[in-house]
């Protein structure tokens, strides 16, 4: 193979978008997984769709494989570049064009941040609701490649429900048009669908049109404890059937303990609870606040909740979410190895029994923080690593247990990854959840996209 800087020269795009300096591919060829070695050989920084095609074109032709990078606030290792890379950066895409005033709906480069697409929509007085803790940093395109959820998936979905059309380059350098916003559109395959949740495999998402929505009416937040798994879910039950949720949080003692030390917020209640949930409950009338009063009544009633608070101002809302928000930062310094995995939500007290029985027999004192998005089924597993134990010899260990926690998975027909992507942490597992015929089919569309395997190999399959 030829060395990157005699093939980089050919590259037609100006000198200000490509970067060989050591410490910008070290910021530029990793996500935040921290237990791969990075070796990229060179970023690009693309300004246009065209740029993109032309990058794609240059590397068919030089035979250079390509990773894209976004916000870079993965999980699983799915914008990691280990093998000599050229990675492709977004962060020149930064554009938010076009506004439509009848349909609400905008046109997004793929760099474009989370949290700039949220308050362009609040200032047309619309509102985007894909919502999660890494808004001020992730990127749209990373967003729809991993499918993004959050936090209020309950009530608004997931990133694929908001995306009326997409702009790809596929791995020959052709540009597709996917959808062109329509919202009906019986002709075939929706191709788009397959672009979003491919973790960059198939090519590069450039641009989007998203669809903004109203705002929701005024938010009531709720801070409830629970003595056990099962009054968690029974919780869910009685406010899913009664009030309108926009997101359900479980935090589990282990990590409010950690949230509280870290951040110096006060404990919330008296005791330390073995579970707390973060309510978010539309109030649109003052009926409907008189009913979440009743069902928040009804819970006490039923020994579903054990103590309880709702957020009397903007502050104190915020700080109730903070509890939530600051888990992973608050647990980072432990270089916890996680899992971000899935199940029907009736299943979880069963599941989460298995697991914790297969983690304390291999692990019986190793500290095993839960927490996660319980509305939807999304658990969040963190095994902090021992003092004294390397980081390498950390990860070795989890690895060891993994086939027996993905093998629960499998039995409760759930997924190993349900929003953070394969990446390269599950490819090896991803047949706990997809059968050997979904794989076989996944790589043959693999192939028809991408023929030259260039676009982000190694990832998802």
């Amino acid at each position: 193979m030829k060395a990157i800087k005699d093939v980089i020269k050919n590259l037609p795009l100006n000198a200000n978008q490509i970067s060989t300096d050591p410490e910008i591919i070290k910021v530029y060829g990793k996500d935040w997984t921290t237990y791969f070695d990075i070796h990229a050989s060179a970023v690009i920084f693309p300004e246009s769709t065209n740029d993109v095609s032309k990058i794609v074109k240059w590397a068919v032709l030089e035979k250079v494989s390509l990773v894209p990078s976004g916000g870079r606030t993965g999980l699983s290792g799915g914008a990691c570049a280990l093998n000599y890379e050229v990675v492709v950066s977004f962060d020149k895409m930064n554009q938010l064009t076009d506004f439509n005033s009848i349909e609400n709906s905008v046109r997004c480069q793929a760099g474009v941040i989370t949290e700039q697409l949220q308050n362009y929509a609040k200032s047309k007085n619309l509102f985007y609701p894909v919502d999660f803790a890494a808004r001020g940093s992730s990127q749209i395109g990373g967003n729809i490649a991993t499918n993004a959820g959050g936090i209020k998936v309950l009530r608004y979905g997931l990133t694929r429900d908001w995306i009326t059309s997409l702009t790809v380059v596929t791995g020959t350098g052709e540009i597709l048009e996917l959808n062109k916003s329509l919202i009906k559109n019986a002709t075939g395959y929706d191709l788009r669908h397959l672009f979003i949740g491919s973790e960059g495999t198939l090519g590069f998402i450039t641009e989007a049109t998203i669809q903004l929505t109203t705002p929701p009416p005024t938010l009531e937040v709720l801070l409830l404890s629970c003595e056990n798994l099962s009054q968690v879910i029974e919780t869910f039950k009685l406010f899913n059937s009664k009030t309108k949720i926009c997101a359900f949080e479980m935090i589990s003692d282990k990590a409010m303990l950690k949230v509280l030390d870290s951040t110096q917020l006060p404990n919330p209640f008296t005791a330390i609870h073995p579970f707390y949930i973060v309510v978010e409950i539309e109030k649109a009338s003052e009926e409907e606040s008189l009913k979440n009063q009743q069902t928040l009544e009804e819970a006490f009633s039923l020994g579903f909740v054990t103590d309880g608070l709702i957020a009397q101002s903007d502050q104190q809302a915020k700080n109730f979410w903070r509890y939530r928000e600051d888990i992973s930062e608050s647990l980072a310094k432990h270089s916890p190895y996680k899992n971000d995995i899935s199940v029907r939500i009736s299943f979880i007290t069963e599941f989460i029994a298995e697991l914790e029985k297969i983690i304390h027999n291999h692990y019986p004192d190793w500290t095993v923080v839960w927490f996660g998005h319980v509305g939807d089924g999304n658990l969040h597993l963190n095994i902090l690593r021992p003092p004294g134990l390397s980081k390498e010899e950390f990860v070795k260990e989890c690895q060891k247990v993994d086939v027996e926690i993905f093998t629960v998975i499998k039995k409760f027909q759930g997924s190993i990854s349900a929003e953070h992507g394969v990446g390269l942490t599950k490819r090896n597992f991803l047949n706990f959840t997809r059968s050997p015929e979904e794989i076989q089919i996944l790589k043959q569309i693999k192939n028809i996209f991408d023929p030259h395997g260039i676009i982000n190999p190694g990832k998802l399959i």
